[in-house]
């Protein structure tokens, strides 16, 4: 159980994975401050009192307009950022999502997504954290 402390950040990122063993992956606006461009799952903050796969699930439906259906926790990721000048900890539940929808509608107009499979993950310019969360959806629990 990680306890919100001050300046700790909890998130929830939704793997969506197809039929076809395709994972969608979009590439973040270049109008974003954090990592603009970079290609990767959906994700995102936690409201307060929000658990960790509702949480999933509205970031899914915000960055993509996908429904999606929870079908376990593949793993945790952690990663420092900056915000204001301050060094934030940020803890993130990563979930294999089942897409319940079919049509993706990104909210701005230069972002991009794909269904990518497992050896075609690298097609595009993913950063090594979203590779290897990832992967964890890959591997068998």
């Amino acid at each position: 159980m990680v306890m919100d402390i001050p300046g700790d950040r909890r998130l929830a990122a939704a793997v969506v994975m197809d039929d076809q063993q395709r994972v969608l992956l979009v590439r973040r606006s270049e109008k974003e401050r954090f990592l603009p461009r970079v290609w990767g799952v959906p994700c995102g903050k936690l409201e307060p009192d929000e658990s960790p796969e509702d949480g999933a699930l509205r970031e899914l439906k915000e960055e993509t307009g996908l429904l999606g259906e929870v079908v376990r926790k593949v793993g945790e990721s952690s990663f420092v950022s900056v915000y204001r000048g301050h060094e934030i900890k940020n803890w993130q539940e990563n979930f294999l999502v089942r897409p319940l929808s079919e049509s993706v509608v990104l909210p701005e107009p230069d972002q991009d997504a794909r269904w990518l499979g497992r050896s075609e993950l690298t097609r595009v310019e993913i950063d090594a954290y979203n590779l290897d969360i990832v992967r964890q959806a890959f591997t068998e629990s």
